[in-house]
């Protein structure tokens, strides 16, 4: 059985016992969680598409870390004219494991 859900803006598959990275959701490692929005529920040739989210479907699963992604520079140019910036960026996220899938 797998789903495929809305969370942080993005969709993401999930199969019970996969460990996923969201974006950061509110929750200490440990802590169960109810992920978003459903979009798609499928069990072998059974598929269900919502519209857009599937009535009575829901994941569960549990947070294992909190933690940040490694760091990234994004350097900003202009050939001839002196223009250089550098900044750094790390962005957050949440590893949950999903538990299981009902709908």
């Amino acid at each position: 059985m797998y789903a495929v859900i809305k969370t942080g803006g993005k969709q993401v598959r999930v199969e019970p016992g996969l460990h996923v990275r969201v974006e950061q959701l509110e929750g200490d490692p440990g802590h169960e969680i109810e992920l978003g929005e459903v979009l798609l529920v499928g069990d072998g040739e059974d598929v269900t598409v919502g519209t857009p989210i599937v009535d009575g479907a829901s994941v569960r699963g549990t947070i294992t870390a909190q933690a940040r992604h490694p760091k990234i520079r994004v350097f900003k140019m202009k050939r001839r004219k002196g223009y250089r910036r550098t900044q750094g960026h790390r962005q957050s996220y949440t590893e949950v494991r999903v538990d299981s899938i009902q709908g």
